[in-house]
């Protein structure tokens, strides 16, 4: 059976990458840039808080032991310990690190204060993942130490930091798929509190009333399904069906099936060397112009004008956002 945010993921190309860990002693703050990519830090010894401002209603969260924040990364802000230091420069901080943990704090010296640990990272998208994952998800999301999932959180974190500041062979790999779990894990935790979500895909994958027909549309794509079969599929009538549907996707229910199929002929186009007639049919058209069509609907370019201007572009990750936790 399909598993729709298994398949969504993997449209993404979510990679996660870890950056330098931290060991805070003492007072501190650091203010640290607005990014654009999805972004996760988390506290694995000692308290903190991460501050937002004014930008974002959720202002600022205090971090325990195992709290994990996910942020999209649109809004800069402020992590630390004390309001009465000036703040520093996040880059700057870690920039200037000699290995893999980053050392600062009032008390960095004399090993006097409160100790801080912490880790954290980002998960680098393709475009197809810019536009769903970080549309289907808020702004922040605080995932506490407390909460179901506290000592899966728990054990990937202490073995996160573990392999963050090793030097054995394959740590670096090690570290970036266990945050990789990490950040499977924590859209596990926002699934299981759907109602928090924005209207979107991920609010739709969790609810258990139409689950059923989005199982069948991500399993057989270019199937010509009717509203009448997705129904019946949901145990619900069509008018129910159709407005429970949008009501959580969104979408109504066919133009999440276009939606769906737009995607994957998004990777086939950038990955494969597939004809487009083949791709057209894979999908369920008819015709290589009733698909060119619909993909020009939706992304406002030909499929064959896609392919060659996305197979010309590069994305590469910031260096200031490799290095900040």
């Amino acid at each position: 059976m399909a598993d729709p945010l298994a398949d969504t993921l993997a449209l993404t190309e979510a990679h996660c990458h870890v950056s330098l860990g931290f060991e805070a002693i003492g007072d501190w703050a650091l203010r640290y840039p607005a990014t654009r990519r999805l972004k996760f830090t988390a506290a694995v010894e000692g308290v903190c808080w991460i501050d937002f401002g004014a930008e974002l209603r959720i202002g600022r969260i205090e971090l325990e032991p195992g709290d994990v924040v996910l942020f999209d990364g649109r809004h800069e802000f402020v992590k630390g310990n004390s309001d009465t230091v000036p703040v520093g420069d996040a880059v700057e901080a870690f920039g200037a690190a000699d290995g893999p943990i980053a050392r600062f704090g009032s008390g960095v010296e004399t090993g006097v204060g409160p100790k801080v640990v912490g880790i954290g990272g980002h998960v680098s998208l393709n475009r197809t993942g810019e536009e769903v994952l970080m549309r289907a998800l808020p702004p922040v999301i605080h995932l506490r130490a407390t909460d179901e999932r506290a000592a899966t959180f728990r054990w990937l974190l202490d073995r996160l930091l573990r392999e963050a500041s090793s030097t054995a062979p394959g740590a670096s790999l090690a570290a970036d798929d266990l945050a990789h779990l990490l950040f499977l894990e924590a859209l596990r935790a926002c699934l299981a509190e759907a109602e928090s979500l924005p209207v979107g895909w991920l609010r739709a994958i969790a609810d258990e009333r139409i689950a059923p027909a989005l199982h069948l549309m991500h399993d057989q794509p270019g199937r010509a399904w009717q509203l009448e079969e997705l129904a019946q599929a949901a145990a619900m009538s069509r008018t129910t069906f159709a407005e429970r549907f949008r009501s959580v996707a969104g979408v109504p229910p066919l133009t999440y099936l276009l939606n769906w199929r737009m995607r994957l002929a998004e990777r086939a186009l950038r990955d494969d060397d597939q004809p487009l007639s083949a791709l057209a049919r894979s999908l369920g058209y008819t015709s290589d112009s009733a698909f060119s069509n619909a993909f020009k609907r939706v992304n406002g370019v030909a499929p064959r004008r896609y392919r060659e201007a996305v197979r010309a572009t590069r994305v590469t990750d910031d260096p200031d956002e490799a290095v900040t936790a």
